[in-house]
């Protein structure tokens, strides 16, 4: 069973062992003086959101380890604050802190526009260990095309469709995860799900099938060879076979009324997790604590989850990286190598619910036997891990998020005001024109 306190458990003591070297001063980053691996040394990191480290327990753990180290953690609660305040200081030279967390959503930013100003995670003592250790897509998104890597990888959010047992149930659907991975392999499948499920004289009545069509695109889009960017990260979504992909999927799902048509992350939303407002939701591994939290302890066992159609995608997901004006940066290396190490990514799992970016992390028994007693007893260790090995790497660039934006809001209008999907495409692809200035 998952959940929240699970004990820690142990990866492959040899790899450990390496990695745990880092702490002993394993960096070949430039300073102006000799390194002391053991002088007194504070190592400042900043945050966003819930990372959970401390929560976990590991920056204790690590200053029990090394007890010359003290670590002080700040976080914003807001991504999109912290990252405006962290390209302030990025612009001044100033004002970081040793460790800045890099979210999905700011990465190409960072390896596009900042690259020099963060430490090369390459040129460490343990580099070739420690990249064997991660998912090559997770790696190779904070890497530049010369090879710098710019940030180690905390979280990933591989995805998978999580779907309400009871109401497939008294619509007359199947419930049985494994059966309906098959039925919806493909979106196409998924469709006809949906199809099914809106015709059935005996669903709920006030239940769509889908929660928004927004959920399909923002899965589906990252399955194609392209997302919204072409091969050197430059914004090209008229002409991506993900997006066009995914937006003749959505548009199909909103204009045949198989959504609810609610904004992801509004009050609406949240209430509707409970109430059965919608049957199905594209949900990427840290969804299912969200869910649990909107939906209550009252529906334990009526969600399950099952593979995404289509094959599989991520959303969300950060790294760890140490800028170039940092005041201890060999010291602040030697902490992200061992806060992203395939140990702590495990812990991490076990004790807050984040998936591992991680490969050696996401194979151990504790994270790929995990089941879940609140989604049914449904095998998400496996089904998130199965999804991770096969994500795409994907051209991601610096306006995807807006971009993604653009396209839900005109899917949103195609479900709620009955716009035409040619007209919403014209209108999404205006908006994008608008954002990249091109």
């Amino acid at each position: 069973m998952f959940h929240s306190t699970k004990g820690r458990a142990a990866v492959g003591s040899a790899l450990a062992a390496v990695l745990l070297t880092a702490g002993c001063g394993g960096s070949d980053a430039s300073s102006e003086t000799a390194y002391d691996p053991n002088a007194p040394v504070t190592i400042d990191v900043g945050l966003f959101g819930t990372f959970g480290y401390k929560e976990a327990g590991l920056y204790d753990e690590y200053m029990s380890l090394h007890p010359n180290v003290t670590i002080k953690e700040t976080s914003v609660e807001q991504s999109a604050d912290y990252y405006k305040a962290l390209q302030t200081r990025l612009a001044a030279g100033s004002g970081l802190a040793d460790v800045q967390g890099i979210e999905i959503g700011f990465v190409a930013d960072i390896v596009q526009n900042h690259a020099d100003q963060f430490e090369d995670f390459s040129k460490t003592e343990n580099a070739a260990a420690v990249k064997d250790t991660f998912y090559d897509w997770k790696y190779q998104e904070a890497t530049t095309a010369d090879g710098t890597v710019l940030g180690l990888g905390t979280d990933a959010g591989p995805q998978a469709m999580c779907f309400r047992k009871d109401l497939f149930q008294q619509a007359g659907l199947p419930t049985d995860r494994a059966q309906l991975g098959q039925l919806w392999s493909t979106w196409d499948g998924y469709l006809d799900v949906a199809r099914q499920y809106e015709a059935s004289p005996t669903k709920q009545a006030d239940s769509a099938f889908l929660d928004s069509p927004g959920s399909i695109f923002s899965s589906a889009v990252y399955q194609g060879d392209l997302a919204f960017d072409d091969k050197d990260g430059n914004p090209a979504p008229d002409t991506s076979d993900g997006v066009r992909s995914a937006w003749g999927y959505a548009s199909k799902a909103a204009a045949e009324g198989l959504t609810a048509g609610l904004s992801q992350f509004g009050d609406e939303w949240n209430s509707a997790f409970a109430n059965g407002g919608f049957a199905t939701i594209s949900c990427p591994a840290w969804m299912l604590g969200y869910i649990d939290s909107q939906a209550g302890p009252e529906n334990a066992g009526t969600w399950d989850v099952a593979p995404l159609p289509g094959g599989a995608s991520n959303w969300g997901g950060s790294w760890l990286g140490v800028p170039t004006a940092a005041e201890d940066k060999q010291a602040a290396m030697a902490l992200v190598e061992w806060l992203t190490a395939p140990e702590q990514q495990v812990k991490m799992f076990t004790e807050e619910q984040h998936f591992p970016s991680s490969s050696v992390a996401a194979e151990d028994p504790a994270v790929a036997g995990a089941t879940s007693e609140y989604f049914s007893g449904a095998p998400i260790g496996q089904l998130f891990g199965d999804s991770a090995a096969k994500i795409k790497r994907t051209p991601i660039g610096p306006y995807d998020t807006q971009m993604t934006q653009a396209f839900t809001t005109a899917l949103t209008n195609v479900a709620t005001k009955g716009q035409s999907p040619d007209a919403a495409w014209d209108d999404a692809l205006a908006n994008v024109e608008q954002v990249t200035g091109g």
